[in-house]
């Protein structure tokens, strides 16, 4: 009998072969294929395409072309298609002068999500890019540390917009600049979801070309606001290589992709340890878990970040940039590439919801 998870990646893989009309990029990676599953030799191939593309031509191509491509796998009996409709976008309410707002997420805390957060928006703007930073975790707000603006204060203009601080040129908007650091937020979840609006609608954000916001661990009320509140390009998932964090990941994933917010891929971070003194590499904990839960959900792996002293010692000292100058070779390779991904991802969905041209007939 074949192995489930063998016939399940040699699906996965056959799905990658098959790209509709006029798309540059198979069904896999446009992020067409909702779903896969395999039992006692029959699958099932679950496609949510952009209502653009939902019409009878299509349908028929692709279920013509995966069934062509899949009934090769070896113990397959038969393969069922259905299709659905992705769902439109949550919100039209955008930010003023706003391009893009990407979630950071994570299914429980402790993976890096702060860290990544910080170092995606210092390597976007070095790349010229103008970023602003929410801090969304309203009941562990770290990020003014981690950027070295823990003295600064918000303040209100003459229009009672709230301008946030900034470090280096991005701007940052925080609860922690509001609440001192020994203070505990004990707030039922509609006082927090209340804030994190705020800094949404009142923030005077400027223009910016991403807006990154850091969002607290899990699937609860904050998430789900921001979801709901604003059209978001994206979100990035970030997670460690060990199983329960993968598990978790993979929750918050379901989670974006059931409110219509286009998963751009998945960070492992802490992903390995190269010794200073004799270039060792240590996988400690585990490897290539979160490669392998992309390529099988069908999203990007934007990339694996390194467990380097020189990161935390720089989140500790609120200097971020530092990674992106003095960090060892490797370990500003390794960011650069995630920040570049998370860039190339945007711009290719940005494309992609583009509205096709309108042919007036007269």
């Amino acid at each position: 009998m074949p192995d489930v998870t063998a016939t399940k990646e040699a699906i996965a893989k056959r799905l990658r072969s098959i790209s509709l009309p006029d798309q540059p990029r198979d069904v896999v990676s446009s992020g067409f294929v909702r779903g896969v599953s395999y039992c006692d030799g029959v699958a099932r191939i679950m496609y949510e395409l952009p209502a653009a593309l939902m019409n009878p031509p299509a349908q028929e191509h692709l279920h013509r072309e995966t069934l062509t491509a899949i009934m090769a796998v070896d113990g397959l009996k038969s393969v069922n298609v259905e299709f659905a409709t992705q769902p439109p976008p949550r919100s039209t309410n955008t930010l003023p002068g706003v391009k893009h707002v990407i979630a950071v997420g994570a299914g429980k805390g402790g993976v890096g999500k702060s860290t990544v957060a910080v170092l995606l928006a210092a390597g976007m703007q070095r790349m010229g890019l103008k970023v602003g930073l929410l801090d969304a975790d309203v009941y562990g707000p770290s990020l003014p540390m981690m950027t070295g603006t823990g003295g600064m204060q918000p303040y209100a203009d003459e229009s009672g917009r709230i301008v946030p601080p900034e470090f280096d040129g991005i701007k940052i908007m925080s609860m922690g600049f509001i609440v001192p650091p020994d203070q505990a937020v004990v707030w039922r979840g509609p006082m927090a979801q209340k804030y994190v609006k705020e800094f949404l609608d009142r923030g005077d954000w400027g223009d910016l070309d991403y807006l990154i916001v850091d969002l607290p661990p899990g699937t609860g009320d904050i998430p789900l606001t921001l979801a709901q509140s604003i059209p978001l390009s994206g979100a990035v998932l970030v997670c460690t290589p060990q199983d329960v964090a993968l598990l978790d990941a993979m929750k918050a994933l379901r989670m974006y992709q059931k409110l219509g917010v286009e998963p751009l891929g998945i960070v492992e971070n802490m992903s390995y340890y190269l010794c200073p003194h004799c270039g060792h590499r240590d996988e400690i904990f585990s490897h290539g878990g979160a490669e392998q839960a992309a390529r099988e959900s069908g999203v990007p792996f934007l990339g694996g970040i390194p467990l380097n002293a020189a990161i935390r010692v720089s989140g500790d000292a609120g200097l971020p940039f530092e990674n992106f100058t003095k960090a060892e070779p490797y370990v500003i390779t390794a960011l650069n590439q995630v920040v570049k991904r998370v860039i190339d991802e945007v711009e290719t969905h940005t494309k992609q919801r583009m509205p096709l041209p309108q042919l007036k007939i007269v």
